[in-house]
């Protein structure tokens, strides 16, 4: 029999994780000494240690590896352990090679423009919605603003509010630009029927996403970085463009209000 601190020189492994080991029930002492406490550990108690050090480096968790020792459980079933551990194992791969080009793609970035970015891209999932909206070719983009006066005039006759920030979603863009103007409704929301005004679930996507704060006369910029940086990453456009208005003009319809802060949306999937 030998104590605790020789155990840890000869297994490499730290006392106080043999200490935890034994708390939990893992990996008990062969002796405790009932008047020092003193922990005393067997040579033959080295071959669990290294298979619980070994299931451990495979990724499986302490619960995991107390249950596969207790109850002995058939190789099939530590096979399955292990393919489901790949799988996780392999997803965090690709996330992480996903943040590896990222990081790559904005140091060259830097690089060729010798300073950082005035915007900043996120990747992120938008949960489906539903949304009132009205739909139909303007002739430029100031001018959805008799659109948006259709929906909020048949949403205000039917008391019904919007649940967030309007946005509008763009089918097509120039020459010939094909607007719809939305506002979010409850989940399920119903309106009366209506020639212009429709309610309907968007659904969720994966989207490339950029925060404009400034004029609606500069927002072109935004645009031309959010749309350099989608094809430098390796992703496809994969919808209509959604223009989120998270903060609206003083003076609705002002395009050159610099307080206006705007998110730009485009549903996107990887090349």
């Amino acid at each position: 029999m030998i104590r605790i601190g020789l155990f840890s020189k000869l297994s490499q492994v730290p006392v106080k994780t043999l200490r935890y080991y034994d708390e939990i029930g893992l990996l008990e002492p062969a002796e405790i000494d009932r008047f020092t406490s003193y922990r005393y550990y067997s040579i033959d108690q080295l071959p669990r240690l290294n298979r619980i050090l070994a299931l451990k480096d495979l990724g499986l968790s302490l619960d995991q590896i107390a249950r596969l020792l207790a109850e002995k459980v058939p190789a099939e079933q530590l096979r399955g352990m292990l393919r489901l551990k790949e799988v996780e194992i392999q997803q965090q791969m690709q996330q992480e090679q996903k943040k590896l080009t990222r990081v790559a793609t904005r140091l060259k970035q830097i690089e060729l423009e010798d300073k950082m970015s005035k915007y900043d891209v996120v990747i992120k999932e938008v949960e489906p919605q539903w949304i009132a909206s009205v739909r139909d070719v303007i002739p430029s983009y100031p001018e959805q603003g008799g659109l948006w006066r259709e929906l909020e005039t048949m949403l205000s006759q039917n008391q019904v509010k919007g649940t967030g920030p309007c946005f509008t979603l763009y089918h097509s863009d120039e020459p010939k630009i094909d607007a719809e103007v939305c506002e979010p409704l409850t989940e399920g929301g119903s309106l009366p029927p209506h020639p212009r005004v429709q309610a309907r679930e968007l659904p969720g996507t994966e989207v490339a996403a950029v925060i404009h704060h400034g004029a609606f006369t500069s927002i072109s910029e935004a645009y031309e970085a959010l749309v350099k940086w989608i094809e430098t990453n390796g992703y496809q456009f994969n919808g209509p463009c959604r223009e989120i208005y998270l903060q609206l003009p003083a003076k609705i319809g002002d395009q050159n209000d610099p307080d206006t802060v705007t998110e730009i949306q485009f549903p996107v999937v990887k090349a």
